[in-house]
């Protein structure tokens, strides 16, 4: 599925509404596989998907190449999301892709035809970079992270859903309450059971069958990421 939508990035990122949208979801959704998934190399050695990061350079180039307000808001989410991560790598290889990167960026500000919201947006972005992507290095070792002294303490936080569909962290001031309600509402604690069979048990046949074909639950959570990043775009 992945591999179709990345085949048709140019024809998706000039198409209509509906087809942007769809392309924008599948671009945040492989940013989340790049920050999430980890590869265990011959050595034990634990890295991220090298394919991935090659991928999301050339969405971005794809959406950089068709400058409208919503490729170019996709481009502003991808980099919050990823940006010093891909940095990051980059820099280990020797590469000055992000360098090329905020080239472009700038050069969208002057020539293409955005709004100028979205113009705002990626002169942020360009801000966010050269301030280390707001990462902080402590002066001192001995000082604790507190929510006071450390704009990224809740930065490696999960985020959950109230049952609105509304994202929420530790960082929200109603977080204990949210989560309460949370763990009462999907009952996160069951008997290791369903249908009197144990989850994930020897005999599971979602382990002991897996092929190319993409599973139905895969299949169902995929969906349920796009609706739920389409739902957070239009907040």
């Amino acid at each position: 599925r992945c591999q179709t939508e990345y085949e048709n990035r140019d024809e998706a990122a000039k198409g209509d509404e509906t087809a942007q949208k769809q392309f924008h979801a599948f671009v945040l959704f492989l940013a989340e596989l790049y920050l999430n998934l980890e590869i265990k190399g011959t050595k034990g050695q634990v890295t991220r998907a090298e394919i991935l990061q090659e991928g999301l350079r050339e969405l971005l180039n794809v959406l950089f190449s068709n400058p409208v307000d919503n490729n170019l808001m996709c481009a502003v989410k991808l980099l919050k999301l990823t940006g010093s991560v891909l940095e990051d790598a980059w820099k280990e290889k020797g590469k000055n892709d992000m360098e090329e990167i905020i080239q472009r960026i700038e050069n969208v500000v002057l020539d293409a035809n955005c709004s100028r919201d979205v113009k705002h947006m990626l002169l942020k972005v360009v801000e966010l970079r050269s301030s280390n992507w707001g990462r902080v290095h402590e002066t001192s070792p001995h000082t604790k992270a507190t929510p006071e002294n450390d704009p990224n303490y809740f930065m490696n936080e999960p985020t959950f859903y109230t049952s609105d569909g509304f994202p929420f962290t530790a960082a929200d001031p109603d977080y204990q309450e949210k989560y309460q309600e949370l763990l009462e509402r999907e009952d996160l604690f069951p008997d290791y059971e369903e249908n009197g069979m144990a989850l994930s048990g020897p005999g599971d046949q979602y382990f002991n069958d897996l092929d190319n074909k993409m599973d139905p639950e895969i299949e169902e959570a995929y969906e349920k990421f796009c609706l739920e990043s389409e739902h957070k775009r239009k907040q």
